[in-house]
């Protein structure tokens, strides 16, 4: 487990102006991965690091050799054009990465003249996914989500007798995953309207987001080997953004008795960057459930987990619609939340994940599912927000919602914050609803 060291020290500040810019989020003790190129070009994608609103791009850093030792070969993994080679590498190299890259962006570095002409300014660049996403594993670890769903399908019993034993989740579709998707809106079939009638076919009628974070596999494990719970977050090279699009109509009609299919595989979106675990070390918190609620199982337990397994990640939703964006109106609050409230941490998910020995690999991404919070405005989802469409919300600029519209945009946003300590953004994960094919 990461330990807070001279990369995490509050008082650092970059010689990249913007990066001492709080509103910004990307300074100097944050420095996310994702992986560019010039917006509208034919170049390669490479790996970059943000600071301020700046791109260092790691693939011509690599060509000066300012690095050595771990460093240096973190730095070396970082010219294709993906992170999966650096994931492979271990924590002690992504650590020792941080290290070099913190030293070398602080103010009054001597690298400032080598790195300073290999910046790249982020609203000229466009993204694809970071890492190539072997496998797909999207869980269900909020409770207060998973409750409100099952209030609305099963009144008198909204949660499952394995809810509160079993991390719940289900394999995904990996092929699908993009960065500032646009997706035809899904068709598919949906329940008949009546008895003795045929089930229909057509466009959803009710499309949803889901809030959740991913989370990115680092080095993975051999096949019949298990990762430890207090070994998991070595495993684990950080968080990203995530909307599972959903859709509600479909997914009713065909999910038993397997779960999901065309409801979920059309499209999810994340964020760019990733924002690396030991970024996030100061914003671990205690890991801790209601009075009366069952401790997890020995294999899903420890001290330290308990001590400091959850992380203090604000999340928000925003939504815009065609109209909205035509009149230049921005952006309309939906929902918030925090990552704290989770009933499951991602060290019990990685644990659980591999306790039959399955082997997670580089690049794997793992989500939360929908993360919604205690109150009514942090659920994390619109079936939730409009009661399963029943009560529609109102935007500000006037128009209504039940379910998601064509033209219809959904962006998330996610943040850590304490007294004392610099903002550490996330970036946005956004996503368009086009019409059907």
């Amino acid at each position: 487990m990461t330990t807070l060291n001279e990369t995490h020290d509050a008082a650092l500040t970059s010689w990249v102006a913007s990066a001492n810019d709080d509103t910004n989020g990307f300074p100097v003790q944050n420095l996310p991965f994702a992986v560019f190129r010039k917006r509208g070009s034919s170049e390669a994608f490479r790996p970059g690091v943000a600071i301020g609103d700046q791109i260092v791009d790691l693939a011509a850093l690599a060509k000066l050799n300012p690095f050595d030792g771990q460093a240096a070969a973190a730095l070396n993994a970082c010219t294709a054009d993906s992170l999966n080679a650096l994931m492979a590498l271990g924590s002690a190299h992504w650590s020792a990465l941080r290290l070099a890259l913190s030293r070398a962006l602080r103010t009054g570095s001597t690298l400032q003249s080598q790195i300073e002409p290999l910046l790249f300014a982020q609203r000229d660049a466009e993204y694809t996914t970071p890492a190539r996403i072997g496998d797909y594993t999207d869980f269900y670890i909020s409770v207060h989500h998973a409750t409100n769903i099952g209030k609305q399908f099963r009144p008198d019993n909204p949660l499952l007798p394995n809810y509160k034993w079993v991390p719940i989740g289900y394999h995904g579709r990996a092929s699908s995953l993009g960065v500032n998707q646009q997706f035809p809106r899904p068709v598919g079939q949906t329940r008949p309207a009546a008895e003795g009638e045929l089930p229909q076919f057509g466009p959803c009628q009710r499309l949803d987001y889901e809030l959740e974070l991913g989370v990115f596999v680092g080095t993975g494990n051999e096949q019949g080997h298990r990762i430890p719970l207090d070994q998991a977050d070595e495993h684990i090279f950080g968080l990203c953004i995530l909307n599972d699009w959903s859709a509600r109509d479909i997914q009713a009609w065909e999910y038993q008795p397997l779960g999901p299919f065309l409801s979920k595989n059309f499209a999810s979106t994340i964020s760019p960057w990733i924002v690396t675990l030991e970024a996030l070390e100061p914003f671990r918190t205690a890991f801790t459930r209601a009075a009366g609620e069952p401790q997890p199982l020995p294999y899903l337990a420890s001290d330290t987990n308990r001590a400091q397994g959850a992380y203090d990640v604000q999340m928000e939703v925003l939504m815009t619609t065609q109209a909205s964006r035509a009149a230049q109106h921005a952006p309309a609050h939906l929902s918030a939340s925090n990552f704290r409230d989770a009933y499951w941490n991602i060290a019990q998910l990685i644990t659980h994940h591999t306790v039959n020995g399955c082997n997670l690999q580089p690049g794997d991404l793992l989500g939360t599912g929908t993360l919604s919070g205690p109150e009514p405005d942090q659920a994390g989802s619109i079936l939730e927000l409009t009661q399963g469409g029943k009560t529609p919300i109102t935007l500000p600029w006037g128009e209504q919602r039940t379910f998601l519209q064509d033209g219809d945009q959904i962006i998330i946003r996610a943040e850590c914050r304490k007294p004392g300590y610099p903002r550490i953004a996330f970036g946005e994960s956004a996503g368009t609803v086009l019409p059907a094919l």
